[in-house]
């Protein structure tokens, strides 16, 4: 299948969005898919919208959730060139500063499309050093597959778990920490409730730790859409050491606060699919 998918990736990108388009109608027709969980998810983020202006941005949703899988298949085979024309990354400098200063940085992003891309555009404009942590997902062969595009163009892939003992040498070896920061944690895990988007929610608190407990910086990445296969990726100053002034939870408080800002300003680029706010 690997074989397949990757022959596919060959293929220019306005021919993989043919596809995308025959995925969409299907997604939205046919399987409706989760048009429950979207409609409720709109219907709480935006109270001040007519039901006709939260059609719109799920009818828009569904168009970028299929797109993305068209990009990132793309990106399994994609030429630097290309890649660079479609993905703009902007105050990267932000980043290599840091770790060149003898510290490590946590760039902090939420599941706005396409976040893919910029997982390898970070890998592959940054000099410095570059750990991605994911959760694992757990079909092997679908897992192994992201991973693969994740480190197209360099960069370490670290499972949240394992990364739990590599954080360790944060301290010691300088490097730049990518963190998908909205992911909803289970039960077991340590969790932060607050509002977010006008609903309770829970968060996990990995930045905010790690950042005070080893005085690292924290950067936001901002992803917004210029137009169809083209993105925008900026780097925004969230935090930096010292923090002694802090109240706790601001690190999160802020990303969230961010996050909303950069969610209103495309909302159909958010994973409205999501069961975000499950507690």
């Amino acid at each position: 299948m690997t074989f397949a998918i990757r022959l596919i990736s060959y293929l220019p990108l306005p021919v993989l969005y043919l596809i995308s388009d025959l995925l969409y109608l299907v997604a939205r027709f046919i399987l409706r898919y989760r048009k429950t969980v979207i409609e409720e998810n709109l219907k709480y983020a935006f109270p001040q919208k007519s039901e006709k202006e939260q059609i719109k941005i799920r009818n828009r949703f569904y168009r970028n959730f299929t797109d993305s899988f068209a990009e990132t298949i793309k990106l399994l085979t994609i030429s630097k060139k290309e890649f660079e024309k479609r993905f703009q990354m902007i105050n990267t400098h932000l980043l290599d500063e840091a770790v060149s200063s003898g510290r490590s940085v946590l760039l902090v992003s939420g599941h706005l499309f396409n976040w893919e891309m910029g997982v390898i555009g970070i890998n592959h404009v940054v000099e410095a050093p570059v750990e991605t942590v994911y959760l694992k997902v757990n079909n092997p062969f679908f897992d192994n597959l992201i991973n693969t595009i994740r480190t197209r163009f360099g960069g370490i892939m670290s499972e949240k778990n394992a990364f739990r003992k590599t954080m360790l040498t944060l301290a010691k070896e300088p490097r730049v920490v990518l963190l998908g920061s909205d992911q909803r944690p289970p039960r077991s895990e340590k969790r932060y409730k607050r509002n977010f988007l006008n609903r309770p929610a829970v968060f996990f608190e990995g930045a905010e730790f790690l950042s005070k407990k080893m005085n690292l910086y924290v950067i936001y990445g901002k992803m917004t859409k210029i137009k169809r296969g083209h993105y925008r990726y900026e780097m925004i100053k969230l935090a930096e050491p010292p923090f002694v002034d802090h109240q706790e939870h601001s690190i999160t408080d802020k990303f969230c606060d961010m996050l909303e800002d950069n969610i209103k300003l495309q909302p159909d680029l958010y994973l409205w699919s999501h069961k975000r706010w499950k507690l």
